[in-house]
């Protein structure tokens, strides 16, 4: 019942009314197995993740209640812009890599172009007014991610731009998503070139995701009743 209720899962069942799965009424416990079991104390997470937090920390703090302290109460990590960003053809819809539309969002892996062509054609409006508000809401959205990537504040940006244009901001906007992208890019094409080493990697890690699970879960089996596996 309170998964049915879950906002996210409401929005992409209307979506997808054919086409329902599993995996799509059960992921938000799987994000809260998935944060509980490492003893997360924070987690960062977007306007559309709280209410998947929220209910992660109900189901700790009742286990913990009925068992006994074992997992950390997370907290989430939230900033008051940028914590949810648009669709960069469709600022009324969240972007996402799913989107037919591949100028509406903008991948990790975009080369230098492909990124300054997205910017340059996202939607604004006509008004030609810099400003940061409800009724121009791709300009909104253009001005959360370069605050989001600068750390800059909101009227430190208008301010700079107020009398600039579009333009000039979306050109500057796109160098700085570029510029922050790069060394991620980068390390990707390091990493990606190595394949021997990139499993090694990934089996370390595994193991020690293993290893803290496994104490965790034997704690968890104690508690409960349950027998040791």
């Amino acid at each position: 019942g309170q998964l049915s209720r879950m906002t996210q899962y409401k929005s992409k069942s209307e979506q997808h009314a054919d086409n329902l799965y599993a995996g799509l009424l059960n992921y938000p416990i799987l994000m809260a197995a998935d944060i509980i079991l490492y003893d997360a104390k924070y987690v960062p997470v977007g306007d559309d993740q709280r209410q998947h937090m929220e209910l992660t920390r109900d189901l700790v703090e009742k286990f913990n209640y009925i068992y006994g302290e074992t997992f950390v109460v997370p907290e989430m990590l939230a900033t008051d812009t940028g914590s949810r960003i648009m669709s960069l053809q469709n600022p009324t819809a969240k972007m996402s890599k799913s989107d037919p539309d591949e100028l509406g969002y903008i991948s990790m892996l975009d080369e230098p172009k492909k990124i300054e062509k997205k910017i340059k054609r996202s939607v604004t409006d006509s008004l030609n007014n810099f400003d940061y508000n409800e009724e121009q809401l791709g300009l909104r959205n253009l001005i959360e991610i370069y605050t989001s990537f600068t750390g800059d504040s909101v009227e430190e940006v208008v301010n700079r731009y107020r009398d600039s244009g579009y333009g000039k901001f979306k050109s500057d906007l796109a160098l700085v998503v570029i510029d922050t992208l790069k060394p991620i890019q980068d390390s990707f094409n390091i990493y990606i070139s190595d394949k021997g080493e990139l499993e090694r990697i990934y089996r370390q890690g595994a193991d020690r995701a293993r290893e803290v699970a496994d104490k965790k879960l034997a704690d968890v089996y104690e508690k409960i009743g349950f027998i040791k596996k």
